[in-house]
C-alpha cells in the first residue's frame, strides 16, 4: 500500500519526537511533484490538527516558506527558458524560412502564449492603399475585427507607428491618449478588448507594422512582458525584410535571364546566406556564444568578423548603423551595430571588405541580431545569478537568524564556502553623477562589476547604502589588505572611474557567525571613510594600515594585535633572552629620548643603553625612531604595560 508522503514525513521516532531535520520532506515531495501552492498548507495543517508542538510547527511553517520560495524561483526559470525557447525556436524559423505567413503565424501565438493574453494580432502597413491591415490574428473570434483596415495614425496602432515606441493601455475605451473611429472601437467592441500592449515592427528607422497582444479584461502589463514583445516584433520585422528579399530576388532572376552570370552570383550570395542562417540556428539551439557567432559568418562571408564592445567600435559608424537598422561602411570594414530595446551591446565588425553584395549585408545584419539574443540570454543567466548572490549576503547581514546548514547549502549551489576564511569589503565610487538616472546607472555598473568579481572569485556581493559590499575569501599567505587594493584596481577598471574599498579583519566562519560578516561590514566602511578623509579616494585599506588609528576603527578594537605589529619583537626577544629591552624603551622615551637620563633612570652605564638601542633598531628597523614610528610604539609601550597586570 502506497503512504502519503505527508504522513510519512510527519511519523515520529520511538520517543514521539518527530526526527531532526525532516520538517522539509513533506514539501521537498510537493517540490518534486509540482503542487500547486495551496498544497503547501495541507502539512502545517495536518500537524496541527494531530497537536503536534509547537516548535514542530513552527519548523514545518520555516520549511514551508523556504519551498515555496523555491518553487517561485523554479517558476520564473521555467519562465525565462520558456521565453527564451520560443526566441531560440523563431529565431530557427527565421533562419530556414519558406514561408512568411507560417513563421509569422507562429511568431503571434508564441506571444499571445508567453504572455498570456486572449488575443495577439500583427498588423503591417500598405503603402499603396495609404492605410493598415490586419495581416495574422490569434485568438480572435469576430470577424469584423479580423478585416479591419485602418487609416494611418487612428486608434493605439496609430499612435505606436507615430512614436515608433511601444504603448499600452489597461482601459482601451477611456484611453485619451490615441484617436478613436467609430470603425476601429466598433471592431475593438466585437471582440471584447479592454487592455491592449501594441510594439512597432521596424525596418531600419521606418515603421512597417505593429504587433499587439490584447487581454478582454483590464491588466497590467510588466516591463519584461513589452521588451519580450518588442523581440518577437523584432523577428517579425525581419521575416517579412527576408521575404521580401526573396521576393525581390525571384523577381531580378525573371527579369533578368540575359544576364546569366549575374544570376549565378545572386544565387550563389542567397545559398550563403541561406548557409549562414543555418548556421546561426544550431550556434543558438546548441548554446554558442559571440564569438561562435563571428567564426560562422567569417567563414561564409570569407572575411574575418570580429564582436567588439561598443566603446572599441568607430563612434560615428556605430551610431549611424543603430540608427538605420543597417549595416554601414566604414574604411575598409562594415559595421553592423548590436542592440536590443535600443540598448547598444557592442557590434560586429566585418574587416577588409570595402565592397559587399547587398544579401551578404543582411547576413552580417543578421548575425547582429542573433549576436543580440544570445548576449541578451548570457545576461538573463548573469543577472538571476547575480541576485542569488546578493540575497544570500543580505541574509548573513540582516537575518542573522538564519540556519548556518541552510547558508552552506545556498552558497554551495553558488560555488562559495562559508566555512573558509573571507574578508567582507565596502566599495563605493568617488566621483558624483549629475543627476539621480546617471548616479543609479553608475551605482548598477558598480553592483554588476562587484557581482562579477564575486561570481569569479567564490564570493558574494550586494548593492548597500549607496555602493556596494563583498564578501571575499582570503586565499593563504594572503592580506586583507592586499585583497582591498586589488579589489579596488578591478573595480575602479571595470567601472572607468575611481572606486575606494575598505576591508575588515579575516572573519574565520561566516555561515557560523553571520554577527561577525555585520561587524566585519561596519568595520569596513569604517576604512572606507577614513581612506575618502585622509585623500586616498580610489585606493583600498584594512583597519591593519592605519597604525594606531587602526584601533579607532577596527570593529573588536584588537588592542593585541596591534601591540603585536608594532612592538612584538621586542616583547619575544626578552621573553627568549631574557633581556630588558622594553623597559629600556619605556625608560627612553620617558626621559625625552636622551641616552644620558635614561642610563640614570635604570641605574646602568651609557654603552649599555646604546646597545639595547641598538638592538631594538635591528628589530623593529631602522625608522623606529621617527616621529610617527614613536608615537606608535609610545602607544603600544602603554597598552602592553596597562594589559600587564591582567596577564600576571
Amino acid at each position: 500500500m502506497s503512504r502519503d508522503p505527508v504522513q510519512s514525513a510527519e511519523r515520529p521516532t520511538d520517543d514521539g519526537a518527530a526526527p531532526p531535520g525532516d520538517a522539509e520532506a513533506p514539501f521537498l515531495d510537493l517540490l518534486a511533484r509540482g503542487a500547486t501552492a495551496d498544497a503547501y498548507e495541507q502539512p502545517v495543517l495536518r500537524a496541527r490538527a494531530e497537536g503536534r508542538p509547537a516548535e514542530r510547527i513552527a519548523a514545518l511553517e520555516h520549511a514551508k516558506l523556504l519551498a515555496l520560495r523555491v518553487r517561485a524561483e523554479l517558476e520564473g526559470r521555467r519562465r525565462r527558458e520558456a521565453e527564451l525557447s520560443a526566441l531560440f525556436e523563431t529565431a530557427h524559423d527565421l533562419a530556414g524560412l519558406r514561408d512568411v505567413d507560417a513563421v509569422l503565424q507562429a511568431i503571434v501565438q508564441r506571444a499571445r502564449s508567453l504572455l498570456g493574453t486572449d488575443v495577439a494580432y500583427l498588423s503591417l502597413n500598405d503603402p499603396v492603399r495609404g492605410d493598415t491591415y490586419m495581416r495574422v490574428t490569434e485568438g480572435s473570434v469576430a470577424a469584423r475585427f479580423q478585416q479591419l483596415r485602418l487609416g494611418m495614425g487612428e486608434g493605439l496602432g496609430g499612435l505606436v507607428a507615430q512614436t515608433a515606441r511601444p504603448y499600452v493601455t489597461d482601459d482601451y475605451f477611456r484611453d485619451e491618449r490615441f484617436r478613436h473611429t467609430t470603425t476601429i472601437d466598433a471592431g475593438v467592441r466585437d471582440e471584447g478588448l479592454v487592455a491592449i500592449l501594441g510594439v512597432p515592427l521596424m525596418l531600419g528607422p521606418h515603421v512597417i507594422g505593429v504587433l499587439f497582444a490584447a487581454d478582454r479584461r483590464a491588466r497590467v502589463f510588466e516591463r519584461e512582458q513589452i521588451a519580450l514583445l518588442g523581440s518577437f516584433a523584432a523577428l517579425a520585422a525581419a521575416a517579412i525584410d527576408t521575404a521580401n528579399l526573396l521576393t525581390e530576388t525571384r523577381s531580378a532572376l525573371a527579369d533578368l535571364e540575359h544576364a546569366n552570370e549575374i544570376i549565378k552570383d545572386r544565387s550563389g550570395v542567397i545559398e550563403r546566406a541561406s548557409d549562414v542562417h543555418d548556421r546561426l540556428a544550431e550556434l543558438v539551439l546548441r548554446g554558442g556564444g559571440v564569438h561562435d557567432v563571428a567564426a560562422a559568418v567569417s567563414e561564409v562571408l570569407d572575411g574575418t568578423v570580429e564582436f567588439t564592445e561598443a566603446d572599441a567600435a568607430p563612434a560615428d559608424a556605430l551610431e549611424a548603423s543603430r540608427a538605420e537598422g543597417h549595416a554601414v561602411p566604414h574604411r575598409d570594414d562594415w559595421i553592423a551595430a548590436v542592440t536590443a530595446g535600443g540598448e547598444l551591446l557592442g557590434a560586429l565588425v566585418l574587416r577588409g571588405h570595402p565592397g559587399l553584395d547587398p544579401v551578404d549585408q543582411r547576413t552580417l545584419e543578421r548575425a547582429a541580431m542573433v549576436t543580440s539574443l544570445l548576449l541578451l540570454a548570457r545576461r538573463s543567466a548573469a543577472e538571476a545569478e547575480q541576485r542569488v548572490r546578493g540575497e544570500l549576503l543580505d541574509d548573513l547581514l540582516d537575518a542573522r537568524d538564519r540556519d548556518p546548514r541552510l547558508l552552506r547549502e545556498r552558497a554551495a549551489r553558488l560555488r562559495a564556502d562559508l566555512d573558509a576564511t573571507h574578508v567582507v569589503l565596502a566599495a563605493r565610487r568617488d566621483t558624483s553623477a549629475p543627476d539621480a538616472d546617471h548616479e543609479a546607472d553608475a551605482r548598477r555598473r558598480l553592483w554588476s562589476a562587484a557581482s562579477h568579481l564575486a561570481a569569479t572569485r567564490q564570493g558574494l556581493a550586494a548593492a548597500r547604502d549607496g555602493g556596494t559590499v563583498l564578501l571575499l575569501p582570503l586565499a593563504p599567505g594572503d592580506t586583507a589588505t592586499d585583497l582591498a587594493r586589488r579589489t579596488a584596481r578591478h573595480l575602479g577598471t571595470a567601472v572607468h572611474e575611481p572606486v575606494t574599498v575598505g576591508a575588515s579583519a579575516p572573519v574565520a566562519h561566516p555561515a557560523a557567525d553571520p554577527d561577525a560578516v555585520v561587524a566585519g561590514y561596519e568595520e569596513g566602511r569604517r576604512c572606507l571613510d577614513a581612506l575618502r578623509l585622509l585623500g586616498r579616494a580610489g585606493d583600498g585599506a584594512a583597519a591593519e594600515d592605519f597604525g594606531f588609528l587602526g584601533l579607532l576603527l577596527a570593529g573588536d578594537r584588537d588592542i593585541g594585535g596591534f601591540v603585536e605589529r608594532t612592538i612584538g619583537q621586542v616583547v619575544a626577544y626578552d621573553a627568549r633572552r631574557g633581556t630588558d629591552l622594553v623597559r629600556t624603551l619605556d625608560a627612553y622615551f620617558a626621559c625625552g629620548m636622551s641616552p644620558a637620563r635614561t642610563k640614570d633612570a635604570l641605574h646602568v652605564h651609557v654603552n649599555t643603553v646604546a646597545q639595547r638601542l641598538e638592538r631594538v633598531g635591528r628589530l623593529l628597523g631602522d625608522d623606529w625612531q621617527s616621529p610617527a614610528r614613536a608615537l606608535e610604539i609610545q602607544l603600544a609601550l602603554r597598552l602592553h604595560r596597562l594589559a600587564a597586570p591582567a596577564q600576571s
